[in-house]
């Protein structure tokens, strides 16, 4: 029998390797920003198309290349930055294993001009799909050009895959974003099919945030500063106001390199516990320092996943760095006895003598005589009656709700439960228990109205154009790049619910109308919830009706935490049991659950 192993040709073990590095546009992004930052570069430019699926290129003023390495880094395990074994211990560099242009070749048609400072002309490289077209001098500027064409044109599957431009310019605006974040001296700018989406200066890195993510983050940021002989933290971490329904802004950077980690992420929400409502999470941008010898950052192609030596004790030191800094800028509260024992005493009393305690004796008093009570003073009598008045408007605003009574006529529950004898409690002002003949139900009370809302604004999406209320006065918004981005995708879906949502210039957007179903002072809470979940990839499989409805029913529900009366809680129960779907959300998340009495009775072994 003859031999049947053999070693794969070039090009079929670069389209494996690509497969593993080059994932969409992204991806491309990601590997030629981090090229150009090892390069020196002070002035990155990222100019993509249609998504970066037709076209992508990444100017940069570094150090530029030689004829010969211009031809040799497309050559797999090539690379400047490793010289030794012992180099992987001190890894500094964004790139080091040599295969992020070799797997870009691979799967695309690329153009490279390059040149160095000391040389009189550059060189400039056409590659399409590993295979080298041609190699000549060229006039270009000082640094390195890379144009990134028809990704994936001979990988048809592969193409296919990928998403919408919008979706696919997202993902490049993140990628874009994880390297320009923790590099605020260097200068970067991304345009989309000829729009300018983010022109970032040399500046600090509290600016660069807020160049970023809109002028008021500068507001809700704390920052965080600690060094140890383990690591040095420093960053911001966002006010617990300001937190949000879904993961948003949260960045861990270590030696500069965006990582994902989620037992760093639970060392920062154990930091905010008991500071947060439950369902939010919070912002924060953290850069770590560590000796490259002491983590290990070869663990995964796409490079965000790193393994430290001691994770306790780094999870320890995140974790109190960020309560001291809540301390320290009165988030949370704190013990500080140094502050404490400054009390602030008035000059002119220190030299004063402390006043003897004095007793005040009534001699006319007589305990064997009757005496009738006194009535209590006029300016007494008021504060009571204040506070009743305070009690009454606390009683009032307690019963107000936004949850509609059953119609008539309706039974939300089978005839035989006699949901008129039922009993309602409220637990914990989360839940409600209803007892039934058989039967005790609880009921989450934030994803029961959720449910109701959801399926009411459902309707009236798919139905005919819900009213919409004309604004006196046109409410206007600007958010940052990312979310406008998202805007434009489902604004014409959202403005068939009943809103007037128009563009009015970079980022900025006017509201004319709202639906008539929406209370006003509602309308930005529903913009940002509908455009988180839109980022966060949370609604990616509803249709453009559910994903608003969702939204809107989201952030105009009763929340966690409100206190009902029992007309409030029978009135919610009843809509639910009318819903089409009563026992889960929209998410699949149970609304509802059931305890038998028979359960109930093992219990008490009965």
């Amino acid at each position: 029998m003859s031999d049947v192993i053999q070693l794969l040709p070039d090009s079929v073990a670069n389209q494996i390797a690509a497969g593993e590095v080059i994932l969409r546009p992204s991806s491309v992004i990601k590997e030629l920003m981090e090229n150009a930052v090892d390069a020196g570069a002070t002035q990155i430019q990222v100019l993509i198309s249609d998504g970066g699926k037709n076209l992508i290129r990444i100017i940069d003023n570094g150090c530029g290349m030689s004829e010969t390495d211009a031809r040799l880094c497309f050559e797999r395990y090539a690379t400047s930055k490793l010289r030794k074994p012992e180099d992987l211990y001190a890894i500094r560099t964004m790139g080091f294993r040599g295969e992020a242009m070799a797997s870009v070749a691979a799967v695309a048609q690329v153009e490279l001009k390059t040149k160095r400072k000391e040389d009189e002309t550059g060189s400039c490289i056409i590659i399409e799909g590993t295979e080298f077209k041609s190699q000549e001098s060229c006039v270009t500027p000082n640094g390195t050009s890379i144009s990134v064409k028809n990704i994936f044109f001979n990988v048809p599957a592969r193409r296919n895959f990928l998403k919408s431009t919008p979706v696919e310019t997202r993902h490049v605006m993140d990628e874009f974003l994880r390297v320009a974040i923790p590099r605020p001296e260097i200068s970067f700018s991304l345009h989309h099919n000829g729009i300018e989406i983010y022109n970032l200066p040399v500046t600090h890195q509290r600016q660069r945030i807020c160049h970023i993510f809109g002028s008021n983050y500068n507001e809700r940021l704390v920052p965080v500063d600690e060094n140890t002989s383990i690591l040095g933290i420093s960053g911001f971490v966002g006010k617990p106001d300001y937190a949000k329904k879904v993961r948003g802004e949260q960045f861990f950077f270590i030696n500069k390199r965006f990582i994902k980690d989620a037992y760093l992420n639970h060392a920062v929400s154990s930091a905010f516990e008991e500071l947060l409502p439950q369902g939010t999470y919070p912002s924060y941008f953290l850069f770590f320092t560590i000796d490259p010898a002491r983590i290990d950052v070869n663990i995964h192609p796409t490079k965000t996943e790193i393994k430290m030596e001691d994770e306790k004790s780094v999870y320890a030191i995140l974790r109190s760095s960020i309560k001291r800094a809540l301390g320290k800028y009165s988030i949370a509260p704190t013990l500080d006895f140094d502050q404490e024992q400054a009390i602030n005493v008035p000059l002119s009393k220190l030299n004063q003598p402390p006043l003897q305690p004095q007793i005040k004796i009534n001699r006319e008093y007589n305990p064997f005589k009757t005496v009738q009570p006194n009535p209590a003073p006029a300016n007494e009598i008021k504060v009571q009656r204040d506070w009743e008045k305070l009690y009454a408007i606390a009683r009032q605003n307690e019963s107000e709700s936004n949850i509609p009574a059953p119609q008539q006529g309706e039974l939300p529950i089978e005839p035989g439960n006699h949901q008129e004898h039922a009993s309602f409690m409220q637990l914990f002002k989360n839940y409600i228990a209803v007892g039934l003949a058989e039967e005790l139900w609880l009921v989450d009370q934030q994803l029961a109205h959720e449910r109701i809302l959801f399926e009411r604004n459902l309707q009236m999406l798919k139905g005919a154009p819900a009213a919409a209320q004309q604004s006196l006065f046109p409410l206007q918004f600007e958010f940052d790049a990312r979310q406008a981005t998202a805007i434009n995708e489902f604004l014409g879906d959202l403005n068939k619910s009943g809103f007037d949502l128009q563009p009015f210039g970079k980022n900025t957007f006017v509201l004319n109308s709202i639906p008539s179903y929406l209370e006003k002072g509602q309308e930005k809470n529903v913009l940002e919830t509908l455009i988180e979940e839109f980022l966060s990839g949370e609604v990616a499989s509803f249709s453009p009706e559910e994903k608003t409805a969702a939204a809107i029913a989201r952030s105009t529900c009763i929340k966690s935490g409100k206190t009902l009366d029992e007309k409030e809680m029978r009135s919610l129960f009843s809509e639910l049991m009318n819903c089409e779907i009563p026992f889960y959300s929209r998410s699949g998340k149970p609304i509802i659950f059931k305890l038998e009495k028979n359960e109930i009775d093992r219990k008490f072994l009965k």
